[in-house]
């Protein structure tokens, strides 16, 4: 039984009846979200996936990139550029047909914004980035009404909205050009409308909703499982209420009315993106190609860890590393908080509450991580790719948090508030600071490359086509960075060497990433040493008659 009703919980926690230095606090604490957000916009290296986002914006066909630079032929480093600014002569249909042809995965809604954005703006990476962090600040007040709408409190609104600007990963996603921060708001708005549009039941609310739910699937199909949670919340929520007489539903309709409401939603949705769907489906062998990497199988101990930095992420990300003892052990304290906001969740508020909580929360989760342990794979393990789980777990929090600091008679409690609050401050300050980050993925220690490069300037990185997408998003990445004095050496398939007798180029000579069969030919001249914090990546080459 519960200890107080959700009315009683929503009274004592109203915006009004808190005391003013909260009110003030928070309002700090939001602004100071929202300066993490652009403080060092171009402070981290530009990586593999967002020089795509500027590659696929400025209406650039991946191969098109390929026959102008991998042709044996030495080009400084800078004129990659090209590649990251419109194509002349290009209109937004060009941009659609890069997405279409190279990645039909992505639909095209966030590109085709920053298109416009870098018409307006330019392409630089403080410009590119900004769009995603003017984005990631309409989360914000929608945030702030969906925790009010969910609690019928408007400080557990406020308190969500805060752990929201605060939030370690929104933060580092807002600042990346790629479409996650939409995703996000997309989410958080729909999630909204949809428990307005249950609770009103005006037309006009779900035909908002099916807008939001098409809106949501040109940003990124994962988002998809949000939509699937909805449903399953609505069917719950429909079943649990008791049947109505005549009278009740002639003036409130049937209690199966949301359901239809959704259901006719799903359909509009459906229909719009039916474009886009056709595109998909008649280029699923370009998506297995491009996605195959996530089919890679990945033990449940590694997985676990991954989940764990991923859910904790949101209030605590210091990157100590991935196998340091300490990156788990500060992390745990934060596991129990969302595990000990669920049980409250559950224990204190009615079953609409509760409910949509668990579907948004676990129902994502469950789906995308059940294929990995069932067929094998990793897609649960990128952080990204559970982002439809985590505005349901800031809500837990919030919610906890709420709870405890307004009501809780034991003092000591009140400490977890400004504690987590710390701890996320603490996160962004240090990443920040930092030139690369572990949301870089396989450009993470590009900042370190970078620096070599250019401190051994003049020089020459010699590479192929090899992994021609990986190896392409990071040169491309690397070129917003590299000074006048670096230059490519950009080889064919098999590479060919003739175009330059490397015993006498007096130039420092680098090989970025290299194919088996470029690396042999290498060696066959020569020496390769690997360098010092390049994961790999950075080889120095000693010619033999050097």
């Amino acid at each position: 039984m519960r200890s107080r009703s959700q009315n009683d919980l929503s009274t004592l926690t109203s915006w009004r009846m808190s005391p003013g230095w909260l009110k003030l606090a928070l309002v700090a604490l939001l602004l100071l979200g929202i300066l993490f957000r652009f403080v060092s916009l171009d402070g981290k290296i530009y990586w593999h996936d967002e020089a795509y986002t500027s590659l696929r914006a400025a209406g650039y066909l991946g191969s098109e990139v390929d026959e102008a630079l991998f042709q044996n032929q030495i080009v400084a480093a800078p004129s990659l550029q090209q590649f990251q600014t419109i194509k002349p002569g290009s209109t937004v249909a060009d941009t659609v047909r890069s997405l279409a042809v190279d990645v039909p995965q992505h639909p095209p809604l966030y590109f085709v914004m920053a298109r416009f954005w870098m018409q307006w703006f330019g392409g630089s990476v403080a410009a590119s980035r900004s769009l995603a962090a003017v984005i990631s600040l309409l989360s914000l007040p929608a945030m702030y009404v969906l925790g009010a709408e969910l609690f019928q409190s408007r400080l557990a609104g406020a308190i969500a909205a805060v752990l929201l600007a605060l939030s370690p990963f929104d933060i580092l996603f807002a600042e990346t050009s790629r479409q996650y921060s939409l995703q996000t708001f997309l989410i958080i708005l729909s999630s909204w409308l949809l428990l307005r549009a249950a609770r009103q039941r005006y037309r006009w609310l779900w035909g908002l909703y099916a807008l939001t739910v098409a809106a949501g699937l040109y940003t990124q199909p994962l988002i998809v499982l949000t939509w699937i949670a909805h449903g399953l919340y609505l069917l719950g929520r429909c079943a649990a209420e008791p049947a109505r007489g005549t009278f009740a539903r002639l003036k409130h309709g049937s209690r199966w009315q949301p359901l239809w409401g959704y259901g006719v939603a799903m359909a509009i949705a459906a229909l719009l993106f039916a474009p886009w769907l056709w595109v998909f489906v008649t280029n699923v062998g370009q998506v297995v190609a491009t996605s195959s990497w996530t089919s890679s199988t990945m033990g449940l101990d590694r997985l676990a860890k991954f989940w764990l930095l991923s859910f904790t992420s949101l209030f605590i990300d210091l990157d100590f590393g991935f196998d340091n003892p300490m990156t788990f052990l500060l992390r745990l304290p934060f596991l129990v908080l969302i595990l000990g906001g669920c049980y409250r969740v559950c224990r204190r508020t009615s079953l609409p509450v509760w409910l949509f909580i668990l579907t948004m929360g676990v129902v994502p989760f469950i789906l995308i991580a059940l294929p990995d342990l069932i067929l094998g794979g990793q897609r649960s393990a990128i952080t990204r790719y559970l982002n439809p789980c985590f505005p349901a777990i800031q809500l837990v929090v919030a919610y906890w948090l709420t709870q405890d600091f307004v009501l809780s008679k034991a003092q000591g409690r009140r400490w977890v508030l400004p504690v987590l609050l710390t701890a996320s401050i603490v996160s962004n300050t240090m990443s920040s600071m930092a030139t690369s980050w572990w949301s870089k993925d396989l450009s993470y220690p590009n900042d370190k490359i970078i620096s070599h490069l250019n401190q051994a300037q003049p020089t020459v990185l010699i590479s192929d086509v090899g992994d021609t997408f990986t190896n392409r998003g990071d040169l491309l990445g690397l070129s917003h960075d590299l000074e006048n004095g670096v230059f490519l050496l950009l080889l064919t398939q098999p590479p060919d060497l003739s175009a330059i007798d490397l015993a006498t180029e007096e130039r420092s000579l680098f090989v970025f990433r290299p194919s088996a069969d470029l690396a042999n030919l290498l060696e066959s001249q020569g020496t390769l040493s690997p360098m010092a914090d390049s994961g790999g990546n950075l080889w120095a080459f000693e010619p033999q008659d050097s």
